[in-house]
């Protein structure tokens, strides 16, 4: 979990919403990112991770200039990328892939 809140932190640049041990939110725009384990809690149990699987994707959209300058900050901070900065014509996305500590998937992309 520490690892994972730097990370959103640090590496991402997500300003810390609430803060408390076993959870931890940051605002993104109008919306809000939570981080909390897996495993039981009051409203679920959603199972161990499972190494290696992508068990979430998230997708941050940014101004098309944008993605190559996240790209270097990635790759300046030592983040492993799954997929460099890459046109999908049929999405009319330039998208770039990374993972975070966890292994969920990460997506910055900007739509042309």
């Amino acid at each position: 979990m520490a690892e994972t809140r730097a990370f959103y932190r640090d590496v991402m640049g997500f300003a810390v919403e609430e803060d408390r041990p076993g959870w931890v939110s940051f605002r993104i725009g109008a919306g809000l990112l939570s981080l909390r384990p897996r495993g039981v809690w009051s409203v679920c149990d959603d199972g161990a991770a499972v190494p290696g699987a992508a068990a979430v994707q998230l997708a941050f959209r940014v101004a098309p200039p944008l993605i190559e300058t996240c790209h270097a900050a990635l790759v300046a901070r030592g983040v492993p990328i799954l997929r460099a900065p890459t046109d999908l014509p049929s999405w009319r996305h330039r998208t770039l892939f990374f993972r975070d500590p966890e292994d969920n998937i990460l997506e910055i992309y900007a739509e042309y």
